[in-house]
């Protein structure tokens, strides 16, 4: 037998502690059928797992994200130094695709908390767009949340909405604000019809029903709507969209991926996320110019104010004065007194936008809506560049809000950059500024020297020209300004936005990624099997009962004498009564063996056998009286003396009163003949055990029972003694000296291995000689005793000599197939 050290199982004589693999490999055979249930339950488990479970798939669509400069920058100052490159845009746009400000634009879009369903054979289904009806829900007033409302078509224009509920008080939404509010429900089965495009006003359901694209409703149709969280529908697909770039050679493309259950939800989610992502980059990307346009119409209004004004002014002083023309002397440095003054008018605008600008990087934190430079005329490089810079990080910081925290590093690394810049354009402002007022300094002496050459002039005269130039200037500015929003108009208009779509996502059959059927057969193979295995293993490991010949031989150096199989019967007088079964046949067998042994002890007289076990209820007082009874049959005077004091029991077999026994004659209260008593067995004599005495461990040392056997020495051939359990009581201890030979009684399926310790240290030691077991319960398997033993067939009634010599009675045809699948 092979044995493999491990940590804990069984403990031998040497005291090694060893693992019986080839018995844990016997015990798996023996119960393979066990084994081939729990891979039948694990597969019929995995197959409904299949059969129920929705279909998962998984499509994707392709959307690049291009490097275009924003016209209102310098020629030699590209998009990508003020974004962050190619790589730096890649990233952003990654970061975009997973915030929930995005992802809610998409949900909000699609109206995604908002489902329909059909009854399935397992479970409702989710239809989608299949359903011929839309739901118009109205955004301003709550609808249920988590609750299936059934909408039955009765005909072709008119339904039943129908539901129940359990609880007075549910939980709505209202989708227009994505407030929680409490809603009243009505308890119990509810239900009312409707006509197609009748409004529905109920306290858990607000919209109208309307046919979809004109599709023709069947009447009997149910189809199911159900309203969720809007915030956990955002946070379903937040989770759920993967982005991640194409390839290492394509760093510029992006793959859009996402899984459901419903491929026609996962195509319009894809299709509409790329979308709204290229309408806000587009819209990012116009902030610039859309700030600038703000800016022109405002300073618009105001010059197109003056223009009337001084238009009025001009028509009035005609009329009033008459005067409607000038020297040409005059009229030419009027002329040159009106360029000076657009010139000043021009570095007023300038000086005006860098206060403004100026107050605004003072007293602001978002620098999203600052106007191009170049608007009022500033051609300052530096200027241009810091505003531009500025702008970009602060967009940049604003489109991470909502996907990281405000005290993160990379905020403050933007804010850095951003107090860096905007320091810059503060001392570069006040430098600016600084020129701007040395040359309307200079304009203004220009202005006062030419005014002074038309001082000579009439009044009127003065007067007409100085109306006539602010009408001048105000009419170029008008048309300074016009021409740059034009300039901005058509920058915007001619904006594209920085990510196109590649490849729409479409369902073109595929994308089936879930469940795996075969890796679920698999695992509930793999299941099923080890299950099984492993509580096998550890039952093997926690039992410590002894089941075959093999266990004991590696248990004990003691031998087995013999092999009594299982019996049923209503006594222990097996031997006698069934004097032809295969049990009776094991008796004689052990008879066999005894007498070769005692046959080599030179004592004289009568010999003296002693039968004893290591707990109650091995079989030992069945043993006894069937010893006793096997040697009377064949013609050897016997007694069989019951020494259990403690347990009695063999007088119940022999319809014997206790109430005399050996406890009367040790103590002396009766002669020995008065306690003996003949059976109706030939040449078998008992003496029962009698009353249970307070000592009867005392009682056995008494001299008495000494001088008993010396005497049944001479009267009788065999003397059995039927002794209490060794592992229970030490009284069979101090009965050894009297024994020729000792039987020791294993119970197969019964007796604990570590009863064997005590038997096995008292034959090493010497105190018990001529000991050996006998088997009790044996049952002559092959899968059971590991594939060997003793060969005997004599106890167990289905061996093939039993079968031949021994009384098994007629068996049914039950009975026989029964007998047969148990063989097998």
């Amino acid at each position: 037998m092979a044995e493999y050290e491990f940590e804990d199982i069984d403990q031998g004589e040497s005291g090694s502690i060893n693992f019986d693999f080839r018995g844990y490999l016997f015990k798996v055979l023996n119960l393979w059928k066990f084994v081939l249930a729990c891979i039948g339950v694990a597969l019929i488990i995995a197959y409904f797992i299949n059969v129920r479970k929705q279909n998962v798939y998984k499509l994707d669509s392709l959307i690049s994200v291009e490097n275009d400069q924003n016209p209102f920058f310098t020629a030699n100052t590209s998009i990508s130094f003020n974004w962050g490159g190619v790589s730096g845009k890649m990233g952003k746009t990654i970061t975009t695709l997973q915030t929930r400000t995005h992802n809610e634009k998409v949900v909000d879009s699609l109206k995604s908390y908002m489902n329909y369903f059909v009854e399935g054979k397992y479970r409702k289904v989710d239809v989608y767009k299949d359903a011929p009806f839309v739901f118009e829900l109205d955004k301003t007033k709550p609808q249920v949340l988590g609750h299936f409302i059934g909408v039955r078509f009765l005909s072709g224009d008119s339904f039943e909405i129908f539901t129940e509920f359990e609880s007075e008080k549910g939980s709505g939404q209202i989708y227009d604000t994505k407030a929680r509010v409490p809603v009243s429900l009505p308890v119990g089965p509810f239900s009312k019809q409707y006509q197609i495009g009748e409004l529905i006003d109920l306290p858990f359901l607000h919209g109208v029903i309307k046919p979809r694209n004109e599709r023709t409703i069947k009447s009997g149709l149910e189809f199911f709507l159900q309203f969720s969280n809007f915030d956990n529908v955002v946070h379903g697909y937040k989770q759920g969209i993967g982005v991640k770039p194409y390839s290492n050679s394509s760093a510029s493309v992006l793959v859009l991926s996402l899984a459901g259950t419903n491929k026609a939800k996962i195509v319009d989610y894809l299709n509409t996320t790329a979308v709204i992502l290229s309408e806000s980059e587009l819209e990012r990307k116009n902030l610039y110019a859309t700030n600038t346009i703000k800016f022109i119409d405002s300073s618009l209004a105001a010059v197109n104010a003056n223009l009337k004004d001084y238009g009025e002014e001009m028509n009035t002083f005609r009329k009033e004065n008459k005067v409607f023309d000038v020297s040409m002397e005059m009229t030419e440095i009027s002329n040159k007194l009106k360029d000076l003054e657009s010139q000043k008018e021009v570095e007023i605008t300038k000086l005006n936008y860098l206060d403004a600008l100026e107050t605004y990087l003072r007293t602001k934190t978002d620098y999203t809506r600052i106007a191009a430079p170049s608007s009022v005329g500033i051609e300052e490089a530096n200027i241009m560049s810091s505003v531009s810079k500025i702008t970009a990080l602060a967009i940049e910081r604003q489109s991470m809000e909502y996907s990281m925290r405000e005290d993160s590093e990379i905020f403050k690394d933007i804010d850095r950059r951003i107090n860096a810049e905007k320091n810059v354009l503060l001392e570069t402002i006040d430098a600016t500024k600084s020129t701007i007022k040395t040359l309307m300094n200079s304009l203004q002496r220009n202005i006062a020297s030419l005014e002074a050459k038309l001082s000579g002039l009439p009044e009127d005269q003065q007067e007409f020209l100085k109306i006539q130039r602010k009408l001048d200037i105000s009419q170029e500015a008008y048309n300074v300004y016009m021409d740059k929003r034009s300039e901005a108009a058509i920058v915007k208009a001619a904006n594209v936005s920085d990510i196109s779509i590649i490849d729409e996502a479409k369902d073109i059959g595929g994308g089936l990624i879930g469940p795996n059927k075969s890796l679920n057969y698999m695992m509930g193979l793999m299941l099923g099997f080890f299950i099984p295995m492993f509580l096998i293993f550890v039952i093997f490991l926690l039992d410590h009962t002894i089941h075959g010949s093999d266990e004991v031989e590696r248990l004990s150096k003691i031998p087995i004498i013999g092999l009594i199989g299982k019996y049923r019967y209503h006594n222990n007088l097996v031997v006698f009564e069934k004097p032809k079964s295969a049990v009776a046949e094991s008796f004689r067998s052990i008879r066999s063996s005894l007498q070769f042994l005692l046959n080599k002890a030179p004592r004289e007289g009568g010999r003296t056998i002693m039968i004893t076990s290591s707990v109650s209820g091995e079989g030992k007082t069945f043993c006894s009286i069937n010893v006793a009874t096997v040697y009377a049959l064949s013609g050897k005077k016997t007694i069989l003396l019951g020494l259990d004091l403690r347990k009695p029991k063999i007088f119940d077999d022999f319809n014997l009163s206790n109430d005399n026994g050996m406890v009367n004659y040790l103590i002396g209260e009766k002669p020995f003949d008065e306690v003996k008593y003949p059976t109706h067995i030939d040449n078998l004599d008992v003496v029962p055990a009698g009353p249970i005495p307070p000592n009867p461990s005392e009682l056995l040392m008494s001299p008495k029972l000494k001088e008993l056997i010396a005497t049944l020495r001479e009267t009788y051939d065999i003397i059995i003694l039927d002794t209490p359990p060794l592992g229970l009581v030490t009284d069979a201890l101090e009965l050894v000296k009297y024994a020729d030979t000792s039987l020791f009684m294993i119970r197969l399926d019964y007796t604990k291995k570590g009863m064997l310790q005590l038997i096995n240290a008292k034959y090493r030691a010497g105190e018990i000689k001529n000991i050996h077991f006998i088997l009790n319960f044996y049952k002559h398997k092959t899968n059971h005793n590991y594939g060997y033993g003793y060969g005997y067939g004599y106890g167990y009634g289905y061996g093939v000599y039993g079968n031949a010599y021994h009384e098994s009675g007629d068996k049914g045809i039950f009975k026989k197939v029964k007998a047969f699948l148990k063989r097998i």
